[in-house]
């Protein structure tokens, strides 16, 4: 697979640190805070550490499987179980990165109604976003990564608003600590983890990367940087609502942003809600790339005609989701195939890749 993408479409290995990056920082940002903290109250922010540092392990799984096999999983499909069955192992990936997509721009589209303008056309905001997403995949995988790059950096400025939420702090609201139960922070992690998903990608651009033995550090930078942000992020929330405030706040990152004061702007939040396109732009792009090149493998279809198909199918899903409640069942569900699949099948693929590949030597 590796010797099939030509030299000039692979990316240097420190771009990895800003696609994993950029995957797991989305829209989950804006109102994590509330559902871990219903599980472990104001200890969730250790849930936060765990579910992060468990990722490393699953990291490291994902190399171990792509290394094996010299290729991306859909190789390590074929390897394990051969050409036929091997396609039809890959294919369901394409349903899961669709799911991802709808996802992350239907929960936007939300927050941009609820927050700024009510009448906010669903259909023409997926259509015009789904078309940028399309000229960026037509410009290949650099470009995506270059978005990714982009992604990363340029709203970075935003982390800095933040600390106006300091002097109204109170970081005795987390005392007392480890006041739940170890059940009550796995299930926090669990919470958690959904919201840190989206490293998976590394199965499906590894290939694409020049010298890959040494992007493994810049993955696992990514993910203990994301770890880093998220648990900051946790730490100050809790130290600026109490938890009765919390529960009440479904957009808890966004609620922090009503209290910056500039002589130029009144509502930081549309800034911030604005700024957010260029974060979930990068998510949107891959997860698109992902499912075209897996139908380009799968079956034979040139990936530009993937893309068109994937998008379409993208626009008419999202513009079924219509009532809060459809939304919050859709992004769980995503979040359920998203945490089975890294936890539950790559284990066990890695498992089956190193079993078969003893097997293959005796």
């Amino acid at each position: 697979m590796e010797q099939l993408v030509p030299e000039k479409a692979k990316i240097s290995p420190f771009l990895v640190f800003f696609l994993v990056h950029s995957m797991q920082f989305g829209i989950g940002v804006l109102g994590f805070q509330r559902y871990i903290a219903q599980t472990a109250g104001y200890d969730a922010w250790i849930s936060v550490l765990f579910a992060g540092l468990s990722i490393h392990i699953i990291l490291w799984m994902m190399y171990k499987i792509v290394e094996t096999v010299n290729g991306d999983i859909m190789t390590a499909h074929t390897f394990v179980f051969g050409k036929k069955i091997g396609k039809l192992m890959s294919a369901p990936f394409v349903l899961y990165f669709i799911l991802v997509a709808v996802t992350t721009v239907r929960i936007f589209i939300e927050v941009i109604q609820v927050w700024m303008f009510e009448d906010f056309s669903t259909f023409w905001f997926s259509l015009a976003f789904c078309g940028l997403a399309i000229y960026i995949i037509f410009g290949g995988f650099r470009t995506v990564t270059g978005v990714a790059f982009f992604g990363v950096v340029l709203p970075a400025y935003l982390a800095f608003t933040f600390l106006f939420t300091v002097p109204y702090a109170d970081i005795k609201n987390l005392l007392p600590i480890l006041d739940h139960s170890i059940m009550d922070l796995i299930k926090a992690s669990y919470q958690m983890s959904l919201t840190y998903l989206g490293y998976e990608v590394l199965l499906f651009v590894y290939p694409f990367i020049k010298e890959p033995d040494k992007s493994k550090k810049w993955a696992h930078l990514a993910v203990l940087f994301t770890t880093i942000i998220y648990t900051l992020l946790t730490i100050l929330t809790f130290s600026y609502f109490s938890e009765g405030q919390l529960q009440k706040n479904r957009w808890a990152t966004l609620t922090m942003w009503k209290i910056v004061e500039m002589p130029f702007v009144e509502r930081f939040e549309f800034i911030g809600i604005a700024n957010w396109n260029i974060l979930i732009l990068p998510n949107f792009c891959i997860a698109i790339w992902c499912a075209s090149r897996i139908v380009k493998n799968v079956v034979n279809l040139k990936q530009k005609y993937g893309v068109f198909i994937i998008s379409l199918a993208i626009i008419i899903t999202i513009n079924f989701l219509k009532t809060r409640q459809q939304i919050y069942l859709f992004a769980n569900f995503t979040g359920k195939i998203a945490f089975y699949i890294n936890y539950g099948y790559i284990p066990i693929l890695l498992f089956l890749v190193l079993l078969v590949k003893k097997v293959k030597k005796k």
